[in-house]
């Protein structure tokens, strides 16, 4: 009796974890595609392309990024998730989740910095704000109608740099400058012109 009393208990634990791991499943199909901001959208793109669900990454993704990569996968003869893999940013090809920094938001248009360890330097990732979340923007900068929420940090940085730097530098001179005129000097000791 206490055998069967211990398969029961066995039983109904096996079936309480296979419950939650197929709610928390569920939980982060639901959530894919409903950022509240656009570093929790590139957070989604993120685990989306380490876990190769290409189901998630369509879901952080706008109408028009989408339909950019079915033209994408056409031209190029490729299924669509293989265009998706990486889900067109370099920065998804690291093994951890890379720094993020200066979120900037304006209207419906949202862009965050991603660092791309590789290369040195910041990437900054486009989001348009679409079906009740924050979708990646890839169309809509290819279309022409991403609007900027701002310039990014990076860019920012780099022009104070250039305006902190010297405004008293000689210019070049004239590339068109006749070479052929012999210029007149004066003689300082004697006043009169030498040749």
């Amino acid at each position: 009796m206490k055998l069967r009393n211990l398969h029961k208990l066995i039983l109904l634990s096996f079936l309480a974890v296979a419950g939650l791991y197929i709610a928390s499943c569920a939980n982060e199909t639901s959530t894919a595609g409903k950022a509240k901001t656009p570093t929790e959208a590139y957070e989604q793109l993120f685990n989306a392309v380490k876990s190769k669900n290409t189901e998630n990454i369509k879901r952080v993704m706008s109408k028009a990024t989408l339909s950019f990569a079915e033209g994408v996968a056409g031209q190029q003869k490729k299924e669509v998730s293989k265009v998706l893999e990486n889900g067109f940013h370099r920065s998804t090809m690291t093994d951890k989740l890379p720094p993020m920094r200066d979120e900037r938001v304006k209207d419906k248009w949202g862009a965050v910095e991603v660092y791309i360890q590789k290369e040195s330097k910041w990437e900054d990732v486009r989001f348009v704000m679409e079906d009740g979340g924050w979708k990646l923007a890839i169309g809509e900068t290819w279309n022409g109608s991403y609007k900027s929420p701002g310039k990014s940090r990076s860019i920012r940085e780099r022009e104070n740099a250039n305006a902190a730097g010297n405004g008293d530098l000689v210019p070049y001179g004239n590339g068109n400058l006749n070479t052929n005129v012999k210029p007149i000097v004066i003689d300082p000791m004697k006043g009169k012109k030498v040749k």
